[in-house]
């Protein structure tokens, strides 16, 4: 598991970008909120890749 930090790391990086999302969305900031959605499926396929 300790080799995996990075990975860890990564996904807790996407789920906080979904909660940005979530947010920018609620506050009617479309393009924020597809712009983040770039940013945490990138986050989660480093996270996948890493592992």
């Amino acid at each position: 598991m300790s080799d995996n930090w990075t990975a860890v790391a990564m996904a807790f990086i996407a789920l906080f970008l979904v909660g940005g999302i979530v947010s920018f969305y609620k506050q009617g900031l479309k393009v924020g909120a597809v712009l983040l959605a770039a940013l945490a499926a990138l986050a989660t396929t480093a996270a996948v890749l890493w592992w």
